[in-house]
């Protein structure tokens, strides 16, 4: 059988098209309809949010961990968290936890190193923006990483919390993030990392200047292989 999949969520919207995902797309792979087995569970935005804001990443590592917990007693063999913010604490989880992960920003930036890649713009929250998780992914693979300027950082920040995560898809705001990447462009990236799950709802890969990396289908993309690799294995 197909692993069964995890998701540790902490937005609903981000998590709502990462199951979107493996439920269109898994088919592909194994067959009209079908998809790896998907459970699900999340704390509240809330609880994630108050953590992250006052840096304590061990906080989050908790609340991260015992989802997890609770996927396992589930029978979840393989978990993913379609969240780049909560990344950060990664570290703590990964050696914590009952199960294995894949990471998002690693898997993120092993398709920009496919596709030749080479300086990245990364969008997301304040946090991601600014912190270490795209950074210390791209370093490992030597790819170069920039921010937006702050003016810029403080407008997604506020669409992203604002908006995006209530479902809120805005003209004004996707003009808005096309703007912003034509000016990384002019810094001389040469694609974005769409870094907040949330992010893929507003931004048309087609009106953008330059290749954009859809974190949220990229991650479910991914575990949609590792699942099925020992299925698809069996059955040829």
């Amino acid at each position: 059988m197909a692993k069964h999949i995890g998701i540790v969520a902490c937005s609903a919207e981000g998590a709502a098209l990462c199951y979107r995902t493996f439920c269109n797309e898994a088919g592909q792979l194994m067959g009209k309809y079908d998809h790896p087995e998907v459970s699900m569970h999340t704390h509240s935005l809330a609880e994630y949010i108050t953590a992250a804001d006052a840096g304590d990443w061990p906080q989050v590592a908790k609340l991260m961990l015992d989802s997890a917990a609770k996927l396992a007693q589930a029978g979840v063999e393989l978990l993913i968290c379609p969240d780049n913010t909560i990344h950060q604490a990664m570290g703590i989880v990964e050696k914590g936890s009952p199960l294995p992960w894949l990471h998002i920003a690693r898997e993120v930036v092993a398709e920009a190193k496919r596709r030749g890649l080479r300086r990245l713009a990364i969008m997301g929250t304040m946090h991601l923006m600014t912190g270490p998780v795209y950074r210390e992914a791209a370093e490992a693979e030597d790819i170069e990483t920039a921010a937006p300027d702050q003016r810029d950082r403080d407008e997604i920040d506020r669409i992203i919390f604002d908006e995006l995560v209530n479902g809120m898809i805005k003209s004004e705001s996707r003009t808005f993030f096309n703007s912003v990447m034509q000016r990384m462009k002019d810094r001389g990236c040469d694609g974005a990392v769409l870094g907040c799950t949330e992010i893929p709802l507003i931004v048309d890969p087609a009106e953008a200047p330059f290749p954009t990396l859809d974190s949220t289908r990229i991650l479910a993309r991914a575990a949609i292989r590792q699942a099925t690799q020992q299925w698809l294995g069996g059955r040829r």
